[in-house]
This record gives C-alpha cells, sequence and structure tokens, in this order.
C-alpha cells in the first residue's frame, strides 16, 4: 500500500504543475475558435445524456465531433448565462452576465437597444492583443449601425443580426431577413432554400478567414455562430433527409461537416496545435417544436426555462498539450468565464474600474486538473426581464419560485409546427444535482441550512443585479446602448 503521505506528495506536484502550466501558457497567444451552435441540446452530442438515458439517433452520426472530445475534453456541466438568444451572446462576448448590461432575452429587428459602445468585447480585447477577428454567422446584438460587429471589435462579418425566424414567414411585421457583408447588405434571405445554404457558406467564409490569418503568421479570433438548429431547419441537399421529421439530424449532420472543414484548414495551415477550439450552444432546445427541436438528454425542460435542460449546454474545448484528450469534466462553470480565461492566456489587461466583469479564469477546468474548483461560488440563472430565477451553488441548485412555460409532459409539434407552452407556478426547490441532475426531488425541508447559504448568494444577487420579483433594481447594472441616431 502507497503511504498516505506520499499521495499527498505526488498529488501535490501534479497540482503545481498544472499551475505552472497555466503559468507558462499565459504570455502565448494562441489561436481561437468558437463554434456557437443555436438552440443545441445538451443531449445533443454524443457522450452528453443522463445516465441510462437513450441518446437520440442524431448523437451516433457525427464524427467530426466525437474527434473533437476525442483530442479535447468535454465539460457536462457548463452552463449558459441565460436561455436565450441575445442574453447568451452577450455573456460569453462580454464576461458579464447580459442583465448587467442591459441585455434582457432576444432583440427584435429594430429595436433601439443593444450591445453599449463602451463594453469590451471578447473581440476587442483580442484585437488588442494583436488578433485577426472575425465573425461568420449570427450576431443578435443589435442590428443598427451603431451595434455592427464591425463597430465591437470585429475586423469581418458575413452572417445575420438575428435569428433566422424573424422575417415575415414567421412574424408578418418583420422585414426582411439581410445577409450582412460587414456594414452593408449583401442579399436577402426569402426562402427556406436560401436559408439551406447559410451553414455551407459561413463554413467557406470562416475557412477562408483561417487560412488568410495562418498565412499572416498572427494569431486569429474566428467566432462561427451558426444560426442553426434554430428553426426553420434547413440544410443543404447534400444533408437534407428523405424523411422530413429527421430534418434536425440532417442540421447536425451539416454542423458536423462544417466543424470537420474547420479541423481539416487548421490541420493543413499547420495551426492545429496552437489554435483553440470551443463547441458549444446558446441554450438548450426548443422543445415545443417537437421534431424539429433538440434534446436535453434527460434534463428537465428546455430553452425559456431555467431547469437544467434550459441553461446547461455542451461544450467540447481542444488545445493540443494543454487540455487533456479524452478527458471529461463536471465542475461547474459558464460563458461568463471565456473572456477572462482568454485575458489571462494572452495576459491582456484588465477590464475597466467601472465596467467590471463577472467571469473569472477557467484555465485550471479546461485542464481538468485535480483540484479544479467551480469558477464561482454561486452562479445566477436570470430570465424574463431581469427575474433571478435559481442559484447553482456547487452541487446545489435552490430554485426561486417563479412562473415558467411547460409544455407539461405534451409532445412538441412535428413538420415545423409549434405546440403551445402553458405557464406553471414554481415553487421554492432545492436540488442536488450530483445524485438528481433532472431536478425531481425537492430538498427544501431536508437541508435547511443548504438553503439558508444559498439565500445568502440571492440577497448578493439582487443587491448588484437586480431581482424584478421582488422589485430590487440592482446597483451594478449598467444602460445598454441605445440608437438615438436615426441617420446614422
Amino acid at each position: 500500500m502507497i503511504p498516505a503521505i506520499l499521495l499527498a506528495a505526488v498529488a501535490a506536484l501534479a497540482a503545481q504543475a498544472s499551475r505552472k502550466s497555466a503559468e507558462r501558457v499565459a504570455a502565448e497567444r494562441p489561436n481561437l475558435v468558437v463554434v456557437f451552435c443555436d438552440d443545441l441540446g445538451w443531449g445533443d452530442l454524443p457522450g452528453f445524456a443522463i445516465e441510462g438515458a437513450e441518446p437520440p439517433a442524431h448523437a451516433r452520426d457525427l464524427p467530426n465531433i466525437a474527434r473533437l472530445a476525442r483530442e479535447g475534453a468535454s465539460f457536462t456541466d457548463f452552463y449558459t448565462a441565460q436561455p436565450v438568444c441575445s442574453a447568451s451572446r452577450a455573456a460569453i462576448l462580454t464576461g458579464c452576465y447580459p442583465n448587467r448590461i442591459g441585455i434582457e432575452g432576444a432583440l427584435f429587428p429594430g429595436d433601439k437597444v443593444g450591445i453599449a459602445d463602451e463594453e469590451r468585447t471578447l473581440a476587442e480585447m483580442l484585437r488588442d492583443r494583436g488578433y485577426a477577428t472575425g465573425i461568420f454567422g449570427k450576431w443578435h446584438l443589435g442590428d443598427a449601425p451603431r451595434f455592427n460587429p464591425l463597430r465591437h471589435g470585429f475586423d469581418e462579418w458575413v452572417g445575420i443580426p438575428y435569428s433566422n425566424d424573424m422575417w415575415p414567414s414567421r412574424q408578418k411585421s418583420s422585414p426582411r431577413l439581410p445577409m450582412m457583408e460587414g456594414e452593408r447588405i449583401a442579399r436577402h434571405i426569402d426562402t427556406l432554400e436560401d436559408q439551406a445554404g447559410l451553414t455551407r457558406l459561413l463554413t467557406e467564409r470562416a475557412v477562408s478567414f483561417i487560412r488568410r490569418s495562418a498565412a499572416e503568421k498572427g494569431p486569429f479570433f474566428c467566432y462561427l455562430p451558426h444560426p442553426q438548429p434554430h428553426t426553420p431547419l434547413a440544410a443543404s441537399a447534400d444533408f437534407r433527409p428523405a424523411v422530413r421529421d429527421e430534418l434536425y439530424g440532417g442540421v447536425l449532420r451539416e454542423i458536423d461537416w462544417s466543424l470537420g472543414e474547420v479541423l481539416r484548414t487548421l490541420d493543413e495551415c499547420g495551426v492545429a496545435g496552437q489554435t483553440i477550439v470551443l463547441f458549444t450552444s446558446d441554450n438548450g432546445p426548443w422543445l415545443s417544436f417537437g421534431t424539429d427541436a433538440g434534446s436535453t438528454g434527460g434534463l428537465r425542460e428546455g430553452k425559456g426555462t431555467i431547469f437544467e435542460g434550459g441553461v446547461r449546454v455542451p461544450c467540447i474545448i481542444r488545445w493540443s498539450d494543454r487540455v487533456p484528450a479524452g478527458a471529461r469534466s463536471s465542475v461547474p462553470w459558464m460563458t461568463i468565464d471565456l473572456l477572462p480565461t482568454m485575458a489571462a492566456i494572452t495576459d491582456a489587461p484588465p477590464p475597466a474600474a467601472d465596467r467590471p466583469i463577472d467571469g473569472t479564469d477557467a484555465r485550471m477546468i479546461w485542464f481538468c486538473a485535480d483540484d479544479a474548483r467551480p469558477t464561482h461560488e454561486a452562479l445566477y440563472f436570470y430570465y424574463d426581464r431581469n427575474a433571478l430565477q435559481a442559484v447553482r451553488m456547487g452541487r446545489w441548485k435552490l430554485v426561486l419560485p417563479h412562473e415558467s412555460r411547460t409544455l407539461g409532459g405534451r409532445g412538441g409539434g412535428t413538420a415545423g409546427t409549434e405546440a403551445p407552452y402553458a405557464m406553471a407556478a414554481v415553487p421554492l426547490a432545492l436540488h442536488d444535482l450530483e445524485v438528481d441532475p433532472c431536478e425531481t426531488t425537492d430538498l427544501v425541508a431536508n437541508r435547511p441550512e443548504i438553503v439558508e447559504a444559498a439565500m445568502r448568494h440571492v440577497a448578493a444577487a439582487r443587491a448588484d443585479l437586480g431581482d424584478r420579483l421582488v422589485r430590487a433594481e440592482g446597483a451594478g447594472r449598467r444602460k445598454p446602448g441605445c440608437d438615438t441616431d436615426a441617420s446614422e
């Protein structure tokens, strides 16, 4: 038997090595590729499902995503900051809870608010560190000229300004869906056949950006926020299945192909070893669309709720020689942690004193270190116009009383139709996510000391970020950008 003191010494050396690894790469400038899918469910990828849950058929036919998981690490307890489009994108690009910077829910065409000029995005931070920056896909942080990605740190943009269903076919009051090239409208997307070409087009432009950046020998940030698999689903002819109800799987196979093109390009350009590739989703699946929606892998509810199926999303990261190949981590962290992690890696300056962020350095989680701890004592889950609805504290999740949409056990629609949600009152509940990730058993009466500890975090969040449900304003909230100049 190995003496306990020797085991402790080995563990200490391993932890020290992990910390030295973090310090060693702090001054480096690795490339960064972020693939950010839209409405992809936690259970849609191989290896992400509750134990005993049957994975969907489409999760078995994604070879490039499976390759990324083999060559990188999978993070099973990774969260989006809010379970909806604009808010989730604000979080991953600014390192802030979206309600801190005034971004709530999903912005619509013509909305007068968007990301403020004063907020520092991941693209701005990396461009200041010498990176070429490009976005190829959905922006959704304001469609007025002042909110354009080129004014918030990106050198190039090809894509759409908001969700692919914000067009006359679904919302008659919406304008035609523009396809943007920088700050100009290149054309309009008027049909599903037009939408079917988006994944391929955006992939081709992302690959071109990577090739050009690699040839120039400088670091680059490639942000690939796919409009899919958000409805309306659309796949090119090569991936369109014969059976309509299998279209979601076809869309995912095309996204998998897209990832394969990116990985192949990194290999061919000789920069794979110097590139971080992160693959994730903005929120959980839109369950009311049934056959056109993804899988939560057995988690409760989906998009538009703070239950695990809405806010827990799949995450895979590959970084050669840094992130251990084939590893899995269940340590909780969130999209708000990407910016400060990249800041630590690239030795970027801290945020301005009047613009604090919420995220923290997650490198020890990325490295799957034995002593990796959650990035935060508590993670806050807001939704529905700044309502604090849940807090995760380690293994514990406290759900606060609120109203939430639900299908109530009913199935969703078929072939692109939507089943209506009902609103249901959600009572105070405490869940142990290590043994009950499906949030079925309430432990409030059993663990009052955990409830008391979690409520201290709730009080701190309400004081800082506010809470509409108790009419708390929040001293730390900032205003969003406002488009007051219609002539711009």
